[in-house]
């Protein structure tokens, strides 16, 4: 990755930069950044190989701007299976966002036949051309590879999404964490329509995984959007070049829009 990071460390403080810039207003950040952030600071702080972060819950309720950014992390409760842990952004020393994290220790699946859907039958991403990167959603800010409808498409939309920076400076992305900064897609994803784009900006994100990404690529497919009184709610599952790896869901406010 060559590309601006979106935070650079100085200290106990995350340094945001540019290329985390927000589409509702120029002077703050975008809510993927914001999740991936309380993503790389949980799992930091609290992750380990036996257990893996099988939910992430993050309710943002102010956009951050670029003072430096302060995450603050607590333990909850440490047990033999379950390991829960929470996190508060603070931006410019005002508090924007708060996360919740189930770390569940991995261990051998039940016994029995249960039912799941079935397999997505999407092309494996290397096998798809790169598109042009100047019809890509939001600018460079994901490598997209559309597989089915598009962002806006009418019916069913699938997408594989890559991360084309770092999320720290000089820190690799973990499994997690390039899940965390892709999940916030599942909101513009699911709520975009195909005759206005975008009028919905989401509140939170909740990611739930029963396992982690071995690839680079993560598939979304848009499996919901309902809406009523300018509240709404969508749902996209998520894959890796293997299968499923789980799903992501949000809600979401209609956005104001200036008069015409």
């Amino acid at each position: 990755m060559n590309e601006q990071p979106f935070f650079l460390r100085d200290g106990d403080a995350f340094l945001p930069q540019a290329s985390g810039r927000g589409p509702w207003n120029p002077q703050s950040l975008h809510g993927r950044v914001v999740i991936g952030l309380m993503g790389h600071a949980l799992e930091t702080a609290f992750g380990s190989d036996d257990f893996i972060p099988a939910r992430l819950t993050v309710d943002m309720y102010r956009l951050p701007n670029f003072d430096p950014i302060e995450v603050k992390t607590t333990l909850i409760r440490e047990g033999g299976r379950i390991r829960m842990a929470e996190a508060e952004l603070f931006s410019g020393g005002k508090s924007s966002a708060k996360a919740s994290c189930q770390f569940l220790r991995r261990t051998e699946n039940a016994p029995g036949a249960t039912w799941s859907p079935k397999p997505w039958d999407a092309p494996h991403p290397d096998s798809i051309p790169d598109p042009d990167p100047s019809t890509a959603p939001m600018g460079r800010m994901w490598a997209v590879k559309p597989i089915k409808g598009g962002f806006g498409a009418e019916g069913e939309r699938q997408i594989w999404m890559k991360e084309v920076r770092e999320l720290v400076g000089g820190v690799p992305l973990t499994p997690f964490q390039r899940v965390a900064v892709a999940a916030d897609f599942a909101s513009p994803f699911a709520h975009a329509s195909s005759d206005q784009g975008l009028g919905y900006i989401n509140t939170d994100v909740t990611v739930y995984l029963h396992r982690l990404p071995e690839s680079e690529w993560i598939g979304f497919r848009s499996v919901n959007h309902q809406a009523t009184d300018g509240v709404a709610v969508g749902e996209c599952w998520l894959y890796d070049a293997a299968g499923s790896i789980g799903f992501a869901s949000c809600a979401a406010l209609a956005q104001k829009r200036p008069p015409r």
